[in-house]
This record gives structure tokens, sequence and C-alpha cells, in this order.
């Protein structure tokens, strides 16, 4: 099975709609949650969007930036990690009772390299989630150097990690190459961040955030990733597939030219509004 959908719903136009995450549910049957990087939601909120979404729609949702090494300060929680993730996995639970979780992404940082402590800070997240299934994204190169690579895909496999497959620039040692490789049996994430190699690299421009994923994949690029994912689909049960290159609008554009490539008509959307002008 492969689900396509998008990072956010708040960004794109879809069916005269903008922002509207009962219109998304008409057009895709996934979407990634951002909102959680920056805030642990309450659970209020992931209520509503369960109300808001069919009964088959799946959630990826982004782990905290406290818990992937992102955050900027100290840590808000007196409690420390332990509270931190302990209220996470609470803000993210009716999603889970309500079979609506594919999986929680912690995307780790760029200078987050590939080292005994840090694959420590990887086992000791992993415990902390318990049984929520949790993918996985390096932005080092060091974890797929040739030496590397396969010991880190089989750690992968040991502990349990969904490898969250990227395709973005290669902007040096910050970003990490397409490694298509399943690491569980259940679900493999890919992340299209666009191939924009100007604006990967952050820089003092105010605007770096609109200009990093300002990216259209054009339609031989769309063709050569169909026959990946078809590989990647026979070696686990679901291919998400999130497209990120939202900051000249096209991912959206980007999804449905795919899914029309792989002729692929998801049953059990929401219904879409009549357009009657």
């Amino acid at each position: 099975m492969i689900n396509i959908g998008l990072a956010g719903w708040g960004d794109h136009e879809l069916g005269g709609s903008k922002g509207k995450l009962r219109e998304y549910g008409a057009h895709f049957p996934i979407v990634e949650l951002d909102s959680s990087f920056y805030a642990i939601q309450p659970e209020r909120n992931y209520l509503k969007w369960l109300q808001g979404t069919p009964d088959n729609f799946g959630f990826i949702i982004k782990a905290y930036q406290g818990m992937t090494g992102h955050l900027r300060g100290e840590n808000p929680f007196a409690g420390g990690i332990e509270q931190m993730f302990e209220v996470f996995r609470q803000s993210i639970q009716p999603v889970q009772e309500a079979g609506k979780l594919k999986s929680v992404l912690f995307q780790y940082p760029p200078w987050f390299d590939c080292t005994k402590a840090n694959v420590d800070v990887l086992r000791d997240a992993k415990a902390r989630m318990g049984d929520v299934p949790l993918a996985l994204e390096f932005r080092h190169q060091s974890w797929f150097t040739e030496e590397m690579r396969e010991k880190t895909l089989s750690f992968m496999k040991k502990e349990g990690w969904i490898h969250s497959i990227c395709d973005e620039p290669q902007a040096g040692i910050g970003s990490v190459p397409t490694v298509l490789e399943v690491t569980h049996p259940d679900q493999t994430i890919v992340r299209f961040h666009g191939r924009n190699v100007g604006g990967w690299v952050q820089n003092n421009e105010a605007n770096w955030r609109d200009v990093r994923y300002l990216y259209h994949y054009n339609r031989q690029e769309l063709l050569e990733w169909k026959e990946w994912l078809l590989q990647l689909q026979k070696q686990t049960r679901e291919v998400c597939v999130v497209f990120n290159n939202n900051s000249g609008g096209h991912a959206a554009g980007n999804a449905k030219e795919l899914m029309a490539m792989l002729g692929i008509d998801y049953e059990g959307l929401a219904p879409r509004q009549l357009d009657l002008f």
C-alpha cells in the first residue's frame, strides 16, 4: 500500500479551500503534523482533528523539538526529559487509540552526528516511547557514509525504527543521501524536501525558511520515484509518502501527479465540497 499526503494542511489550496483539514481529507489519506514539533499539542486539538477526518485517515506526528535536540534555551518542563516525553505521549494517546497514528517522526538536526553517545540517545528515546511506532530521519551524512551505512540500517532494524527516507538537496554534511532501504516490515516513510541546494543551507537571510523548500519536482524526477516506490512497496506493508516542498505551493500538485502516475484512486476519503460556480 502506498499512501500519499502533504506536510501540514494549512498551506495548501485544495478544492477552493485553504487551511481546512476536512477539505484536505477529501484529497489525501495521510498528513504529517508539524505543529507538534513546535509545541506539544493539547489533547483537545487532537480530538478536534480526529473528528475532522475520515475513519481510515492517518497522522504522522513530528516529535516535539525538545525530544530531538532542536530546542534552543532551557527545557520548559520542570520534570526534565522524563516529563517532556510523558506529556508528549499522553497528548498523542487519542490518535493512537483511534487507530489513526501512523508513526511519530523523530527528525534529528544536522549536528546530530554518528557517535556512540548519539546512538545511546536514540536507544533512550525508543525506550521512553514504549509501544508507539517511531520513524527516524537523519540530517547528518555520517550515518550513511560507506563505512557506517550498513551498521546504521542494521541498528534501525534491530531497534524497531521505521526508516524515513529523504529526497533532499545534497548540500554537504548537513544533508543525507536517498537510501532506499526498508528497516521495518510494517511501514516506510518517504519525505520529499525538494532539491533546492542553494536554499537548503541555513543562511542569515530572514526568509531562509521560505526558500529552503522551494522546489517543483519535474515529471522525470517523479517517474524515477514511481519505480523506487513500487520496489519499496514489495518490502513493507505500507509506504507513506509526504511532500514537504511547500514554500512555493508545489507540494499538492506534485502529490497529485505522483498519484496519477501510480494509478492510485483512494477510497474512503472525505466527501468533497460541490463546486457550484
